[in-house]
């Protein structure tokens, strides 16, 4: 009797041990069809599950809308964000508590790659350039969004101007890329993805009768001061071989992979096995995983000021592979658009 209740209770022992459940953790991402959703799953499938961790990737209207949820959501413990909005929280931060209360305590884990900006006209459209488009009706994207930060930063700074608001619009992708067909109720509509995106990728050939991805052209004047913050970056053919039979220029911005300044043991623990665990996947995420991890390498170069990589992790990613220094963008103006954008004025 003594040696059954003796098995029986050492089987008990072992039923709890394996049911120990995961750490359930949130990643922001972007919407569904975008490249930030596509990183997110990657981190879900091949770096959580060895990190004991199970990790729901959130679709999210953007990267301004990612800062918040990871510093106000439960569960929500990483978010990718868009360089130059994190940068512009961090500015707006000497100005107002608000700001400086949301940004302060978020760190960087790892900077990821470049987004490419899409502007997608008509194929009729009487422009071909971004510097074309001071009097087009653009969709930015939703409020929150990185996508719509960039185009009403960019414009500003290409035309020494706010966008008109009744030239400005707010829509989701899809919604956007309809109107834009059909009613003609806007003439462009900005996409902010790492190519390929599969918005666009997805597309059949037909649609080359009715859209085309415009250019810019970083040696033209009105370039010149948006050349301080983004990036030319080139949209390979291969990325969307049913629209463009060749390479062309856009303009591009960093991305990052952020967390919360967590200090709980459990918290930190599963954090650090997260990076540990980064590590040892990254040539299966490289492999397999969406083509802009081939962007991405393990380094962690000086951010800019006002920027801190979170210290567990950092430690992990510098033992795996020692960094190279990268230039990271460097912060954008304020305006009142913008303001509205990042959800720090009404």
């Amino acid at each position: 009797m003594r040696i059954t209740l003796g098995a029986a209770l050492a089987a008990l022992l072992l039923l709890s041990a394996g049911a120990h459940a995961a750490a359930e953790f949130k990643i922001a991402t972007a919407d569904k069809r975008g490249t930030y959703f596509a990183i997110g799953a990657d981190l879900a499938k091949y770096v959580a599950p060895g990190a004991d961790v199970s990790l729901e990737v959130m679709p999210t209207d953007g990267s301004a809308a990612n800062i918040r949820h990871l510093r106000f959501d439960p569960g929500v413990k990483f978010a990718i964000v868009q360089a130059d909005v994190y940068q512009a929280f961090i500015d707006r931060g000497g100005e107002g508590k608000e700001a400086a209360r949301i940004i302060g305590p978020l760190r960087v884990i790892l900077p990821l790659y470049n987004t490419e900006i899409h502007y997608i006209a008509r194929a009729d459209a009487p422009f071909n350039y971004l510097h074309e488009l001071k009097d087009a009706r653009i969709n930015g994207g939703l409020v929150g969004s990185g996508a719509a930060f960039i185009t009403h930063t960019l414009y500003r700074m290409m035309f020494n101007a706010s966008m008109p608001e009744k030239n400005a619009t707010f829509m989701p992708n899809d919604e956007a890329l309809v109107k834009l067909i059909t009613d003609k109720s806007i003439d462009v509509a900005v996409v902010a993805a790492g190519q390929p995106a599969p918005i666009i990728a997805n597309m059949k050939p037909e649609a080359q009768k009715f859209i085309k991805l415009l250019k810019f052209d970083p040696n033209h004047p009105t370039s010149k001061q948006a050349m301080k913050i983004y990036s030319p970056a080139t949209v390979r053919s291969g990325s969307y071989p049913n629209l463009i039979k060749e390479d062309f220029t856009t303009i591009s911005v960093g991305a990052f992979l952020v967390t919360y300044d967590y200090t709980l043991q459990g918290t930190v623990e599963h954090l650090t096995k997260f990076a540990r665990e980064l590590c040892q996947q990254f040539p299966e995420l490289q492999a397999k995983g969406h083509p802009k991890w081939r962007e991405v390498e393990l380094s962690l170069p000086p951010l800019n000021d006002g920027w801190t990589y979170y210290g567990p992790t950092a430690k992990e990613l510098r033992n795996c592979r020692p960094g190279q220094q990268k230039v990271v963008a460097k912060p954008a103006r304020a305006c009142s658009a913008e303001e509205k954008i990042l959800g720090l004025c009404k």
